[in-house]
Parts: structure tokens; sequence; C-alpha cells
């Protein structure tokens, strides 16, 4: 595989960094609520761009480069779709004003890329260094999956962790918001406004979610610089998204399952890579077992998006089937008929 000229990885950070700080600055100047045609917009606008920018990887670099780009962007952006559901749990459970949620949303997806990119970092360093990993990283993900499938995800979201239970107790939090401050002023006495616990509830999901994605994608390729570039595009349009699908969100109810599916699928990949180039003197003899499959980027891919479409498909039809029996049993319910 071609590596990638440096010129052109420094130049996409440059860039992809100046659109994320203009969409910010976008917020805070003109905050609003953004109708479903700008959102949809600005969702088609960040897809293109993703699709644009895996054409420069495959011009510049090779088709390899844009295949991993590309599996790694869905992934990423499924596992953000699914972090979107918590988010509209923690905005229902505080009681946002709707006008201050892109402002809030904003400020989750900075914090999930700067935690990401701890993440990135230390997960480059680890795979560099100990081949052996990735059966850590595989476990970690199959366990994830099996508990994304089967576990009780009703009070995810719902209930305070111990940072905010702790920070209840030790600090003088207003009753209400005051715009977007997280400090006001209330008959003289300073208090900290909700906006702060709501602050700490998001960043503390973007880094549950965070210990998820980065074993996900570096299942995908180990290029560091693509497995950032794949988060800051998956994070990229994510508040357009989260007004967009709106109460949809709730009643895409087997979307978990696909992304449960991906997980699994990234994790028995991640074993098989391990098996494959094993060093562990336990397994095998420390020598790689030949005989174990090595799954393409390109078959990755295709299961990825395959995963994501039939569990979306299947919500579809089950929220069209339960709408055609509500208005059936209301029908029958009609006293007039």
């Amino acid at each position: 595989m071609t590596a990638l000229p440096l010129w052109f990885e420094i130049t996409s950070l440059i860039v992809l960094t100046l659109i994320l700080i203009a969409d910010l600055l976008l917020v805070l100047k003109r905050p609003h609520i953004p109708s479903t045609k700008e959102s949809t917009l600005w969702v088609v606008f960040y897809v293109v761009l993703a699709l644009i920018f895996a054409g420069l990887m495959w011009v510049i670099g090779d088709a390899q480069h844009a295949v991993e780009f590309l599996a790694g962007w869905v992934t990423e952006y499924s596992l953000s779709i699914d972090n979107l559901f918590v988010f509209v749990i923690i905005m229902a459970r505080f009681a946002v004003p709707r006008k201050l949620q892109q402002e809030v949303l904003m400020v989750g997806i900075i914090i999930a890329l700067i935690l990401r990119a701890i993440f990135i970092v230390l997960g480059a360093s680890l795979i560099e260094n100990f081949s052996w990993i990735f059966y850590i990283f595989g476990a970690f993900l199959l366990y994830t999956a099996f508990n994304q499938a089967f576990g009780n995800h009703d009070d995810e979201g719902k209930k305070d962790n111990f940072a905010i239970r702790l920070l209840r107790r030790r600090v003088a939090i207003s009753p209400d918001f005051d715009g977007s401050k997280i400090r006001t002023t209330i008959r003289g006495k300073k208090f900290f406004t909700p906006m702060l616990i709501v602050f700490i509830a998001i960043g503390s999901t973007d880094l549950l979610f965070a210990l998820d994605s980065i074993p996900a994608i570096f299942g995908i390729t180990q290029s560091p610089f693509i497995v950032f570039a794949a988060n800051i595009f998956a994070l990229m349009g994510l508040r357009q998204l989260y007004f967009l699908l709106g109460g949809l969100l709730d009643k895409l109810v087997y979307l978990h399952y696909g992304i449960a599916f991906i997980l699994a699928f990234i994790g028995v990949k991640l074993v098989f890579h391990a098996l494959h180039d094993n060093q562990l003197p336990f397994i095998n003899g420390g020598e790689g077992i030949d005989w174990v499959p090595d799954i393409s980027t390109f078959a990755s891919l295709a299961v990825i998006i395959l995963a994501m479409a039939v569990a979306t498909a299947a919500s579809l039809i089950k929220m069209r089937g339960d709408a055609k029996a509500e208005a059936a049993q209301g029908i029958n319910s009609d006293p007039r008929g």
C-alpha cells in the first residue's frame, strides 16, 4: 500500500479543523433551531465531503487507503448515531431548552474529538509496541457487542454518574438555565447553571463511546491518520443529524442490533488478525496461524454497510407496521364505526 504524502495528511487535518471551527462559530453567532431542510442539506454536505475525501485518497494514495477510510468512516458514523440516542436522553433528562441544544451538541462533539485523539495516539502506540493488544481489543469488542445486543439500556443516560453526583453535593447549582452560561448570579450569589452538569454528562458519555469506537476502527486500519480523519468526518454533521432524525431515533428499534453485529464482526476480525500475526509463546508456540482467514477491508466495508442497511430497513418496516396497527385499532375503537 502506497504511503500517503505528508503534505496531504497535514493539509487535510488543517482544513478539517478549520471547518469544525467555522461550524462552532456559526453556532455561537447564530444560535437557533435548524429546520429539517437545513439539517438535511448540512448532513448531505458532510457526507459528500467524506466521499470526495475518499476519492482524493484514492487518487493521491491508492484504492486501499480509500476503502479503509470509507469502512472506518461508516463504522464510526454508525457508532456516533448510537451516541445520539444517549444525547437525546441527556437533553430530555436535564430539560435543555431546544434553542440551546446546538451549543451543547457542539461542545459534546469537541470533547469527543479530543478524547478520541488521545485514544488514537495511545492505541497506535500500543499496537506498535504490543502486537498482542489485538487480542484484548477483539475480546473487548465482542463483549461490547454482546452487551449492545442483549444488555439493558433502559437507564443509559437517565441516572447520574459518580462525577455528577459528587458535583451536586459539592457545588451550588441554580434551578434554571441562563442561556448557555455555565455561571450565573442570583440575588448577588454566584451559582453554576445546569449547563455544567449537561456538559459533564455529555463528556462522560463521549468517554465511554470512545472506548468502543477506537478499538473498532483499529480493526479496519492501523493508520492513525485514517483513524483520526474517519472520526472527524463521522462527528461532522452529527449535530445536524440530531435535529434531522429528531423523534425518529427512538423508533429505530433494531439499529442497536446492527451496531452490535458490526462490533462483533470487527472483534472477530481483530482476533483473527492477532492469531495470524501471533507472537504469544503459549499460542501455537509463538508462531502465527496461517490457516486463519484474513478478512479484507473491502469485505469489511460490505458487511458494515449491509448490517446498517438491514437494521435500518427492519426498523422502518416495524415502524410502518406499528403505525398501521395503531390506525386499525383507532378505527375499531371509533364509536361511530
